[in-house]
């Protein structure tokens, strides 16, 4: 029998035998296969009972007892027969779309209402506006990327085994779904919108126009394409959109510095303010810029998905259920706060954060990052273990060595820079103090931070409703200089530094 069925979550479906049930969950949109479906990270679980192939040895390892309850790892199960498959149903995501728009004369890209878009690695954010400039609704949602892999390399090496149609497919519905639910709750049809502005890093706006990555693989890591282009919706496959619908995607900087840096810097304001300042974007990639008198310089740090909850044992995204605040009573007790005030499932980047500072200050984890007592608890089933600290030294001291990097290059002190701007979602729910306690900002910045929120939206938003800032925002692109870390001997010596508590 070639044909099997399948009851996925109370609804039959007809596969192949011997398909991938993780292959089966991601052409659905279901499935965090962080690691891209290697059976390492074990987040793709789900419940299931019938003829399936037998737990291998990384279900053995990562699973342990829950493979007799039926629970499997989607990617490492094959459809042998009938069965029934269930996915655990997670809270909804908590995605930040706050940021404050810069200064600018409305001059619309569009006649009625227009879309901005943010597509991030992680999560996908869009706002919908009408010619006035008035905000009518915003929408967001995870990424359905996720199903390919967590992080840009996990996509690109998807790209490289001929899925990269199914990764534009998956974005493209994102957005189109995004914008249908936006127009319906402003009482529009999505007819009705006939501009956008989408932004993102370079490897999500070459996924997203099908863009070959192949060239961001390898030495020397340059992009096919820069963008700074306007197409048309049906250019890009977008169907919530009539077809002749201007869709501009802003210019990106390099192959892993992307327009969703230059959008925030856009937002920050901060070249127009004057002075020296600094940006980073805390996630996978920590994008920073270095602001002067006399130019702009950036870097890209691969720092990991550490604060966006993957890479960690019990990681999750901000959801119902994460362990998102940790802090230390009188007592000295360890005190968590739970999104949602659920019950603790797992622990989101801003917790992350917070737990390993109050393990570092309660001695439990020591200068060097070592655990005496391995795991550590945190709040009921949710621990930090030695494995989980070891992700936070290798993704803070990266973001740290990134901006002491930059300041080195142009020769300044750190206490010439007037502001340290934080954008991104993740930056919204950081404590500073614990922050530059870790190691994750320099110490002496602490009191020099601003909390942007998602500038990246903010900066397309702004583009969206005034045409001068597309060709303000090209120019800060073209005039950034990229600051190398592969083979910098000072990011080298920050990086090793950084990697002390």
């Amino acid at each position: 029998m070639n044909n099997c069925k399948i009851l996925f979550n109370g609804q039959e479906y007809n596969v192949t035998k011997g398909s991938c049930l993780g292959d089966f969950l991601r052409d659905r949109g279901f499935g965090d296969m962080v690691c891209g479906g290697h059976g390492k990270c074990g987040k793709c679980r789900v419940f299931c009972a019938g003829r399936l192939s037998p737990p291998d040895e990384a279900e053995k390892r990562l699973i342990g007892d829950g493979l007799s309850k039926g629970v499997r790892l989607a990617c490492r199960a094959f459809v042998e027969g009938d069965c029934t498959v269930r996915t655990e149903e997670a809270g909804g995501a908590v995605i930040k779309t706050d940021g404050d728009l810069p200064d600018f004369e409305l001059a619309p890209m569009f006649s009625t209402f227009g879309a901005a878009v943010d597509v991030g690695t992680t999560t996908v954010a869009l706002r919908l506006y009408d010619n006035r400039g008035r905000l009518l609704s915003e929408q967001t949602a995870l990424n359905p990327q996720r199903a390919y892999g967590v992080d840009v390399v996990s996509r690109m090496e998807a790209c490289l085994k001929g899925e990269a149609k199914g990764l534009a497919a998956a974005i493209r519905g994102c957005i189109d779904g995004l914008a249908a639910e936006a127009a319906k709750k402003a009482g529009i049809g999505t007819g009705d919108i006939d501009a956008a502005v989408i932004t993102g890093n370079t490897v999500m706006l070459s996924l997203l126009t099908e863009t070959d990555t192949e060239p961001l693989t390898h030495a020397p890591f340059e992009a096919a394409r820069l963008f700074g282009e306007l197409l048309t919706a049906e250019d890009l496959g977008l169907e919530a959109f009539p077809g002749d619908a201007a869709v501009y995607l802003p210019r990106c900087i390099s192959a892993f510095l992307g327009a969703d840096t230059v959008t925030a810097l856009l937002a920050s304001e901060a070249v127009r303010r004057g002075g020296i300042s600094v940006m980073t974007d805390i996630g996978t990639n920590g994008e920073t810029v270095l602001v002067k008198n006399d130019g702009i310089l950036a870097c890209s740090t691969a720092a990991g998905p550490a604060f966006e909850g993957a890479g960690i044992s019990m990681g999750m995204g901000g959801s119902e259920g994460a362990v998102d605040k940790v802090s230390v009573d009188e007592a000295g007790n360890i005190v968590a706060h739970v999104i949602g005030e659920a019950a603790p499932k797992g622990i989101c980047g801003s917790g992350i954060v917070d737990a390993v500072r109050v393990l570092v200050d309660l001695e439990l984890v020591d200068e060097t990052g070592f655990m005496e007592d391995d795991p550590a608890e945190i709040c009921g089933p949710v621990v930090i273990t030695q494995k989980d600290v070891r992700a936070v030294q290798l993704a803070k001291s990266s973001i740290c060595a990134g901006i002491r990097t930059l300041l080195d290059t142009a020769k300044i002190p750190s206490d010439k820079v007037g502001t340290l701007y934080v954008a991104g979602g993740f930056g919204s729910y950081l404590d500073v103090a614990n922050a530059a306690r870790i190691g994750l900002i320099p110490g002496e910045l602490e009191q020099k931070v601003k909390v942007l929120g998602n500038a990246a939206l903010a900066g397309a938003s702004a583009m969206l409703l005034s045409r001068p800032l597309v060709d303000e925002a090209a120019e800060l692109a073209a005039g950034i200089e990229v600051v190398g870390l592969a083979s910098n001997p000072v990011f080298a010596e920050e990086y090793m530094n950084g990697m002390y508590f």
